[in-house]
């Protein structure tokens, strides 16, 4: 069994991995990833990945990541791959349904229940990403 996350991602020399999962890989996991990354500064890494990723990551939380200082235009859907799990000390799923098409219950996993931000106005886009933002937050200083 992979080492527990909180057990010290940042202290025991071995870069940990979070993964971020759903269904289409298109907002919340997106900003999940973005927001992990940029908070846990090198010292564990957060990848992200759907059951049936979209063809392009949601326009509306590209625009308010870019707000928060965060670019992630480039970044694309990714599929869920076996792959992926393997050297994954913690899986997170926002409240998206994946539980019956999920491979991730290999691993630990939590269910972070979020609102999705398909087809929401940007206002609401943006409390999710502050709901999301808190959580990531809450996630890497446990970490420390």
């Amino acid at each position: 069994m992979p080492p527990s996350l909180l057990g010290g991602v940042f202290t025991d020399g071995e870069m940990k991995k979070v993964l971020f999962v759903c269904v289409h890989n298109a907002g919340r996991r997106q900003m999940a990833e973005a927001f992990f990354n940029r908070l846990a500064e090198g010292k564990a890494l957060a990848l992200s990945a759907g059951t049936a990723p979209a063809s392009r990551v949601n326009p509306v939380v590209v625009e308010v990541m870019r707000e928060a200082g965060i670019d992630i235009s480039h970044q694309k859907p990714k599929l869920l791959t076996l792959e992926m799990l393997e050297g994954v000390d913690r899986v997170i799923t926002m409240g998206c349904g994946v539980e019956g098409a999920c491979p991730a219950s290999f691993v630990p996993t939590e269910d972070w229940e979020l609102e999705d931000p398909e087809d929401k106005p940007i206002e609401k886009v943006r409390q999710i990403r502050g709901e999301i933002e808190a959580k990531v937050d809450e996630l890497v200083r446990t970490l420390r």
